[in-house]
């Protein structure tokens, strides 16, 4: 039995939990998985700043997938159950409420 690859952010980032040049206060510790490129990214701009395609929003109907790793513990979390939280399910690490705001960034909203 093989042990599982590690989970890679790419980008700018700052620490180990995830963090980017971007966004780095203590509620920062979460990255999204890209729909575009299956690649995990702290933010919408290190995305932009590391690839040359247009990020693509991940659609309604997948949001039951894995799509969000928290920093702080390495749990992975479906679209659906991060937007239900204000932390991690698995570790208790609050995440940034600013998240919100860029949500329409990531995610096809209703």
């Amino acid at each position: 039995m093989s042990a599982a690859r590690p989970i890679v952010v790419h980008g700018p980032t700052v620490d180990e939990q995830t963090r980017c040049v971007h966004y780095a206060t203590a509620l920062d510790v979460v990255a999204i998985r890209f729909f575009c490129c299956d690649r995990y990214y702290p933010c919408h701009l290190c995305h932009a700043e590391s690839e040359t395609h247009a990020a693509r929003v991940w659609p309604l109907a997948r949001r039951a997938e894995p799509a969000i790793l928290c920093g702080v513990c390495r749990s992975e979390l479906s679209i659906e159950r991060y937007l239900e939280v204000d932390g991690c399910p698995a570790c208790a690490a609050p995440f940034n409420p600013g998240c919100r705001l860029h949500s329409h960034l990531y995610f096809e909203v209703p």
